[in-house]
């Protein structure tokens, strides 16, 4: 058992939770939820025991297994060594049977020793150890099996999440374990954590991911964690209950503190003394309970196209190819995209889908074949990389205000004034004095929030987006993905968030080590085309 005990929280002035109590029992699995800034990595860290709240405790089982970060801290291991590791019972045993081996006097007392390693080796499945790892890496698409240093950093991280999921954990802890996978790892791990039976808990913002593996949603709000039954979705619909009747009773209780005021006021200089002093109790009692509000936030996206329309067809290829080194990226394409088309670029980690994009953009020169841009096309771009483009040390309303000159010179029309641009960035959570704050400041889910602002103001007809996921809670996604569904232009977007995939495509350009397939139709049509087989087989 997992047992969360009276633990609160602040953070500068900020109480992140207030005497939380709960327990996470075995067999159900459970998403960690709450949008940007409302602790869950903090929390984790807690249940993990990488840190300790200011007040109360955690216990958890002794075999618990937590998905490490640290890229560099197993360089000098083999990538099989460092699955293994995950185990650190059965790990600690070889590594003593190995030096014990070395000894060339061997004593009895060594095989009594060795002895009592080879039962220990027995017990954790060490004799099929190195097979059981190598099927964990098949399944996260690692098949390099030489020294983690020779790994890039995005399979030394499938390396670390295999790590975790080695070994039959008791507990099994993940921050953000769909990072850097690729849509068919991603459906392994979800058939992997599944079938697991001990005690999950998950934070992702994949929420397809979220309904497909939980039971269970703990959620961060009102400075508290409420336990739902059911995935993601099911939450969503009691949470909005469990919500509506809080804020309800809160706005009682303040109509009630101020009758209780209006008394006080009244009779404070009287004879009603204990009256008065039982008021100012009350008083006190009520306005502790009405200071938990929800935290939830979501951002309202909204793009537009301003200006005349694209023409008809918004990009050309033909007999596009490039390459980098030995990898293929492209070979001899032709394709043409049409105004309206929402196209999601889709394949497995490193297949080049971001040097595709910049092929089409222009930032990449192609090897062969030609490209062309339709008449009209004004294309909004977000990179991978969100600071891209963004200068530090100026205020988020003056970067946005000084944007607006490009703006009105493509597509005609007065300038918009600070008011506006205030008010464009109150929508996507920038409100009050957060609209001053410096660029250089931001987090990655404030940078995102910050571009797409300026693709909101700019208005342009074609957006590319290149992960635009990446450091985004759930309501953001929600919120981009209705976005990108109602917007009258066109869209190429490069994803791994299957619902946004699902969701907002009509059109899919899959990657593979076979080529590329243009797929007209949506994402589940595509997947009824291609059935079960993974794109990076």
């Amino acid at each position: 058992m997992l047992t969360v005990m009276d633990v609160s929280q602040r953070f500068g002035g900020r109480v992140l939770f207030d005497g939380i109590s709960t327990t996470f029992p075995p067999g159900k699995r459970f998403g960690l939820t709450g949008p940007n800034g409302a602790g869950k990595s903090t929390f984790m860290k807690f249940l993990a025991g990488d840190a300790e709240p200011a007040k109360g405790s955690v216990s958890r089982p002794k075999k618990t297994s937590i998905l490490r970060q640290d890229q560099a801290a197993y360089d000098e291991y083999r990538v099989i060594d460092t699955v293994i590791m995950g185990n650190k019972r059965l790990w600690d045993a070889m590594a003593e049977k190995a030096k014990l081996l070395e000894h060339t006097d061997f004593t009895d007392e060594m095989g009594m020793r060795l002895g009592d390693l080879e039962t220990i080796i027995g017990e954790e499945d060490g004799y099929t150890a190195e097979i059981d790892a190598a099927k964990l890496l098949e399944g996260l698409g690692v098949r390099d099996h030489g020294l983690m240093k020779e790994m890039s950093g995005g399979h030394k991280l499938r390396v670390l999440l295999a790590q975790a999921l080695f070994g039959k954990p008791e507990c099994l802890l993940l921050d953000e374990p769909t990072n850097h996978l690729d849509m068919d790892s991603i459906r392994w791990l979800e058939e992997f954590l599944k079938n697991y039976q001990g005690i999950l808990v998950v934070i992702s913002h994949d929420r397809h991911f979220l309904n497909a593996v939980t039971t269970h949603i703990a959620d961060i709000d009102y400075e508290t964690i409420i336990i739902y039954t059911g995935n993601y979705d099911d939450m969503v619909l009691q949470k909005s209950q469990v919500r509506s009747r809080i804020e309800s009773e809160n706005v009682d209780k303040a109509k009630k503190v101020e009758q209780l005021k209006d008394f006080v006021a009244r009779f404070g200089a009287g004879t009603r003394a204990s009256q008065v002093q039982s008021r100012k109790k009350e008083i006190e009692k009520l306005q502790g309970a009405e200071l938990k509000k929800s935290n939830i936030a979501r951002p309202f996206i909204r793009f537009e196209a301003g200006g005349k329309p694209s023409g008809k067809h918004v990009i050309r290829a033909e007999g596009l190819s490039k390459a980098f080194g030995d990898t293929t990226i492209v070979q001899d394409f032709t394709f043409t995209l049409m105004r309206g088309d929402k196209m999601a670029v889709i394949g497995p980690s490193g297949i080049g889908k971001t040097t595709l994009l910049r092929v089409l953009l222009g930032e990449e020169p192609k090897d062969a074949g030609t490209l062309s841009w339709g008449h009209e096309a004004r294309i909004g771009y977000f990179a991978q990389d969100h600071t891209k483009g963004i200068p530090h040390g100026i205020p988020l309303w003056e970067w946005l205000y000084a944007l607006d000159d490009e703006r009105a010179k493509a597509i005609g029309g007065e300038r918009v004034t600070r008011e506006e641009i205030r008010s464009l960035l109150g929508r996507m959570l920038f409100s009050g004095d957060e609209a001053l704050k410096e660029t250089q400041l931001l987090s990655g889910g404030e940078t995102a929030r910050l571009l797409f602002a300026r693709l909101m103001l700019m208005k342009d007809n074609v957006l590319v987006f290149d992960e635009p996921t990446n450091h985004l809670d759930l309501e953001s996604i929600s919120a981009l993905t209705e976005a990108i569904k109602r917007f009258d232009g066109t869209v190429i977007f490069v994803t791994h968030d299957r619902d946004l995939v699902a969701e907002a495509a009509t059109r899919v350009l899959a990657m593979s080590a076979h080529g590329l397939e243009d797929f007209h139709g949506t994402y589940d049509e595509f997947l009824r085309k291609v059935g079960d087989v993974r794109l990076d087989r």
